[in-house]
């Protein structure tokens, strides 16, 4: 029974401990799905929104203190409880995104492992008996190391801190995305050949002698003697290959699309912002003075911002350019931040406070 113990305890300690790790280098990521789930079409929390960072952090930590403090043997009793209700809530989360087709990718193992919602939820419920488990059996736990547990109890909570602040003040330690350093942004776009094409389905719907029925194609509805035409309706059976990079684009009102443009360039500099108006006065006098500088050096700079007014034009240093808010959250962290292409090669990236 001890081996048993012990061998779920290590298993689910780990499971934590990776998650609460991938997250820690990119907490910024996990901001971005709490803001999801906080969104009026999905739990309707806006008013927690403002706070999604702070939240973010805590979870992380949470999550990742937890499994080590399991893992370790401190405090057993507080430890399997707090993870009890954490994988509640987790459940909870997963199980709606599950239900309701919302927030589909819930980034709980950040950008490392995509898991599909019911593979997350199904993986948090294993979880959920696993901890049910080590309760019912939390006499069988024994602490790793006979004393001073709450030395790495707690360093692990401060690591994990201090390790967010960097991130979240400069760039992710590790880039899972398509868009890391080496990436090529023309090859992430493309469908391999053979790749599983996207299949569809038609329900009809027809009124046949005064009741509306449904029907498939295959029945042709519209050959029945006097069926009135209701509805139709298109449902999406499987997704097929959806390349990892699928809404890239670059364009402006004068210029259009300039997008193979910028994926040809020997190199370019690009200067990306999802939301441009909550850009600091800081980080935009600083932008600016990296902007005018290579361009006074004849290297290429363009904006790729979210959003394109004049106020926005007359206040950047550089022509701007719109791209979807999602891909450009995606593409760099930092608000700004700069990513450097060669020939559609991420080359470098960079925030705002490491230009100089």
């Amino acid at each position: 029974m001890k081996f048993l113990v012990n061998l779920i305890r290590i298993l689910t300690a780990v499971t934590f401990i990776f998650s609460g790790l991938v997250k820690m280098i990119d907490p910024v990521g996990t901001k971005i799905k709490m803001l999801e789930y906080f969104g009026e079409d999905v739990l309707n929390l806006p008013f927690l929104s403002p706070y999604a960072l702070e939240i973010s952090v805590f979870m992380i930590i949470l999550e990742l203190s937890l499994g080590v403090w399991l893992l370790i043997g401190y405090k057993p009793k507080f430890t399997l409880y707090a993870l009890f209700a954490l994988i509640l809530l987790f459940l909870f989360l997963t199980g709606y995104s599950a239900f309701y087709n919302k927030v589909t990718d819930c980034g709980c193992f950040g950008d490392a492992v995509k898991l599909t919602p019911w593979e997350t939820f199904y993986k948090n419920l294993v979880l959920l008996v696993f901890i049910v488990f080590l309760i019912w059996k939390k006499d069988h736990i024994r602490p790793l190391f006979p004393k001073r547990l709450a030395v790495p109890a707690f360093l692990s909570i401060l690591i994990a801190l201090l390790v967010m602040i960097y991130t979240i003040r400069h760039l992710p330690l590790l880039d899972f995305r398509p868009y890391a350093i080496g990436k090529n942004i023309k090859e992430g776009m493309q469908v391999p050949e053979g790749a599983p094409q996207a299949e569809f389905k038609d329900i009809w719907y027809y009124k046949v002698n005064g009741e509306v029925k449904e029907f498939s194609s295959d029945e042709e509805p519209w050959n029945i003697s006097g069926a009135e035409f209701v509805d139709r309706k298109t449902i999406t059976i499987s997704e097929g290959y959806i390349p990892p990079i699928h809404d890239f684009s670059i364009e402006n009102d004068t210029q259009g699309d300039i997008t193979d443009k910028v994926l040809s360039e020997p190199e370019i500099y690009l200067i990306i912002s999802a939301d441009p108006y909550a850009i600091s006065m800081e980080a935009q006098s600083v932008i600016n003075q990296y902007a005018q500088e290579l361009q006074a050096n004849n290297k290429k700079v363009i904006g790729m911002f979210s959003i394109v007014d004049e106020e926005l034009e007359q206040e950047f240093a550089f022509p701007l350019y719109m791209t979807d808010e999602t891909t450009l959250k995606t593409m760099i962290r930092s608000n700004p931040g700069v990513m450097v292409l060669e020939n559609g090669t991420v080359a470098d990236k960079m925030a705002w406070r490491d230009l100089f």
